[in-house]
């Protein structure tokens, strides 16, 4: 595992701000869950995801361990996971509200033919009553 020298200028002045900066990030994206999925970007989120991951395990593999950046960006991670999954439901609902869409206005066009067809079956099918009459209106 790699070691990293602990020294008063990195672990007492710098990780205060790096945990406060972090922690600024989880509570965005907390205040966020009372946002609307579709008003959210996946890609932001699948990156606050993958820094969670990623710098928890870091923080847990470097000695001397930092358990505290590592809960912050466990955190972070958590936040990302619970966007993003509300982002991908928000997506896959929309898209099955458009194909219900879709499929009943089909449905109702298919009614509305059909109706046609039982009113006037001549007109349906393309029989001409008069083709003089069409023959001339075809010519204008």
């Amino acid at each position: 595992a790699p070691v990293m020298k602990a020294s008063r200028m990195t672990m007492d002045v710098l990780a205060p701000a790096v945990y406060e900066s972090q922690w600024a990030l989880v509570l965005a994206g907390v205040s966020d869950f009372a946002r609307p999925a579709e008003k959210l970007s996946l890609v932001q989120n699948l990156a606050l995801t993958a820094t969670g991951a990623i710098w928890t395990r870091w923080c847990l593999i470097i000695k001397p361990r930092n358990i505290l950046l590592a809960a912050v960006n466990f955190f972070l991670g958590c936040v990302g996971v619970v966007q993003v999954t509300r982002i991908l439901r928000w997506q896959s609902q929309s898209k099955k509200d458009t194909i219900t869409e879709v499929a009943q206005q089909d449905a109702e066009e298919e009614a509305r033919t059909a109706k046609g067809i039982v009113k006037d079956p001549e007109a349906a099918a393309g029989i001409v009553k008069n083709p003089e009459a069409a023959a001339k209106s075809a010519l204008q």
